[in-house]
């Protein structure tokens, strides 16, 4: 006769599935945010804070104009 007390997944195991299925949610999100532009303003505050920077950090609005001014400002030739 087979032993079924095997076949039901301990909680513990249970906990340390939804934790990891957490973690690769959080880096897809991440990963998207990333590829979409959209965490570059967070990345933004994150480096002028490591770098000790004296001057006020731009608000989101005004970071996100001075990125498009300095992606649109110079030539866009495709040839």
């Amino acid at each position: 006769m087979q032993d079924h007390s095997n076949s039901v997944a301990s909680p513990s195991r249970q906990m340390d599935f939804a934790r990891k299925l957490r973690r690769l949610g959080r880096r897809f999100w991440q990963g998207v945010r990333e590829w979409s532009g959209d965490a570059a303003y967070e990345r933004y505050l994150r480096s002028t804070a490591t770098r000790g920077s004296r001057c006020p950090n731009l608000s989101a609005e005004e970071f996100y104009v001075e990125q498009l001014n300095r992606r649109y400002s110079r030539p866009n030739r495709c040839c």
